[in-house]
């Protein structure tokens, strides 16, 4: 019993270096990626990731037409995509009647149809599918090294910037009382957003990545109230659905983005029945009628 136990559950780990890879990446993005997820649900801009994450793709596209599979040159276009989706929604903002959230949504369609575009007529249909769902299972070391520097580098500035993004997030006011400018904040905060997309393209795909940012996140506001519970519930929630996302994907010979945006689909909807903010706390508490 103990060994068909670790067979199934450890064993793919200890034997293959490249699900340790992949176990190594996921984890390192569940700590860096969910908790902006979380700052992400408290300034209602949940669909800005979901935006900037198809966004990326124009950039990507564009590096791997004049680079190839080069993970450098895509992490760099991606990146110089998303920031400029991100500003030109600004742009648009201010000086149009749309609202931020309309003109990222017109331009993040806009960039999909064009990335898409781009790489179904300068690349193969397996390129397509690899950038598009990622491949959590065929992360390289350069790749890694990759994830795990943006992990790092997000972990620090998340600590260094953390005061300030939380009284911009709920006292903004307070905040330009201070002689603080919130925008400086908010551009901060927006391109740890993207660098954390852009390194999550690989294991996930463009599509697959803010998955592992926005369900963990959404999911923990139903277990807490406070922000710091808030924050690491969201990251134990997104490595636990990239532990059992990978096993199952060995197992099951299922793409293996697509299957840890799954498991964390599966715990938002335990979430949703059990937590203190779930619906069966909410019918329990419910008064009965008597007589």
């Amino acid at each position: 019993m103990m060994i068909d136990l670790w067979n199934q559950l450890i064993g793919p780990f200890a034997e293959f270096a490249f699900m340790r890879r992949a176990l190594v990446a996921t984890l390192a993005l569940s700590v860096s990626a969910a908790p902006l997820g979380v700052f992400l649900t408290l300034r209602r801009m949940s669909l800005l990731g979901d935006a900037i994450s198809h966004a990326v793709l124009p950039g990507v596209a564009v590096a791997y037409m004049l680079a190839g599979l080069s993970l450098t040159a895509m992490a760099t276009g991606g990146v110089i995509s998303g920031m400029l989706a991100a500003g030109l929604a600004g742009l648009i903002s201010r000086f149009t009647t749309l609202k931020e959230d309309a003109s990222l949504a017109a331009i993040y369609l806009v960039a999909l149809a064009l990335g898409v575009t781009l790489l179904s007529r300068h690349g193969t249909q397996l390129d397509l599918l690899h950038i598009l769902f990622g491949s959590a299972l065929g992360v390289d070391e350069s790749g890694l090294l990759l994830v795990a520097g943006v992990a790092s580098v997000s972990l620090v500035a998340l600590a260094a910037l953390y005061r300030g993004l939380v009284l911009e997030t709920f006292d903004p006011t307070f905040l330009a009382a201070s002689g603080h400018k919130g925008w400086v904040w908010q551009q901060a905060f927006l391109m740890l957003v993207v660098i954390n997309l852009v390194a999550g393209f690989q294991t996930l795909g463009t599509l697959m990545a803010v998955g592992l940012m926005m369900l963990p996140a959404v999911s923990a506001r139903l277990w807490h109230e406070t922000l710091s519970a808030q924050l690491i519930n969201a990251s134990a929630q997104a490595a636990l659905a990239s532990a059992a996302g990978l096993l199952l994907s060995y197992h099951l010979d299922t793409p293996s983005g697509p299957t840890i945006i799954g498991c964390a689909g599966a715990l938002y909807a335990l979430s949703l029945l059990v937590s203190p903010g779930g619906w069966m706390p909410r019918v329990l508490k419910r008064p009965h009628r008597v007589g």
